[in-house]
């Protein structure tokens, strides 16, 4: 049918007419905020490439956890800035360091709010890479007791999942089978399965303090040409143990969400990235474009993807907006 008999502008005439038949739909409940966590009290200290985030310390975590359940949304990931870094990552499983005291602080005062960790060690070593190092080579299966450690202690200060986005082949099981070996059978991972070797890191890096201080972390992040690659790590997760598949980042691999959503039979998250936020404020803060406007309409492309799950940095003020 052709026009004039086919109208397409009929169903977009009046708001009501397009929210009837929209097709894709963003939930609070969709949505993860992260957030991070540093040594101290009272600190909340600007992250200069991500307008409107902060290191924050553990009150100023809680506070704007509050404010993330009070928005209405239904997780946050932490990450951590230790006090000190070493060749081992020790403060990244230590009980006494700043993720597992931010996770006991939040599930005392905001119980209701599912805490998620991400399990990765990049932040702890000295060297700043996701693994152990041995004569510059990241030593693969030297790394998974120690990510597994991380893990155990994050749950066992109370985290309602762990994330790990190392990418070191095999940590899915081994993480899974040190928490059921301690009797945590019912704590999800959310793996980073499918996670690229991105410059839309850059931000993030500065955020966590994690920049690797030689090389770059092309050995184990993935290849941004590639995507039936994709496919691959998220089954080996899948197999390994994995109860959700992280795709990251998200905007340049929409088309990898949605392969995926078509292979795959799991929840699919998707991590919208440091860079992508900072690009779309930078862009507000030049008058050239309007942050708001893109951030609702690059969440929805993710949504339309496939994802089931989104971690943004957007997460409150998005939340705040689906319920006005």
């Amino acid at each position: 049918m052709l026009f004039p008999d086919a109208r397409g502008r009929r169903l977009r005439a009046n708001p009501n007419f397009r929210r009837m038949v929209r097709e894709t739909k963003l939930s609070r409940d969709d949505l993860i905020l992260p957030l991070f966590a540093i040594e101290g009290k009272s600190v909340k200290k600007p992250i200069d490439s991500m307008p409107g985030h902060f290191q924050m310390s553990c009150d100023h975590i809680v506070e704007t956890a509050k404010k993330a359940k009070e928005a209405g949304l239904p997780a946050i990931i932490l990450f951590g800035i230790p006090d000190k870094k070493d060749g081992l990552a020790t403060r990244a499983y230590a009980s006494d360091s700043i993720v597992q005291k931010a996770i006991q602080e939040v599930k005392e005062k905001v119980p209701d709010i599912t805490v998620i960790t991400d399990v990765c060690l990049c932040g702890y070593m000295d060297h700043g890479h996701c693994g152990v190092v041995d004569k510059g080579i990241i030593d693969n299966d030297a790394s998974l007791d120690l990510l597994a450690r991380t893990a155990l202690s994050h749950v066992k200060a109370g985290a309602d999942m762990v994330a790990p986005s190392d990418m070191m082949d095999g940590r899915v099981g081994e993480i899974r089978q040190t928490l059921d070996e301690e009797n945590f059978s019912h704590i999800p991972i959310m793996s980073y399965a499918v996670k690229y070797s991105s410059a839309f890191y850059g931000p993030f890096r500065q955020a966590a303090e994690s920049a690797p201080q030689f090389g770059d972390r092309k050995t184990y992040q993935m290849d941004p040409a590639n995507g039936l690659e994709a496919i691959r790590e998220a089954t080996m997760d899948i197999e390994e143990g994995a109860d959700i598949i992280m795709v990251k980042p998200a905007l340049s691999y929409l088309d990898i969400i949605y392969r995926l959503k078509q292979e795959i039979d799991l929840p699919i998250a998707a991590y919208n990235v440091s860079g992508e936020y900072s690009i779309m404020k930078a862009g507000e803060m030049m008058g050239w474009v309007d942050a708001k406007e893109l951030i609702m309409e690059t969440l929805i492309s993710i949504k339309r993807a496939g994802a089931d799950l989104i971690l943004t940095y957007s997460a409150i003020d998005v939340a705040r907006e689906l319920n006005s």
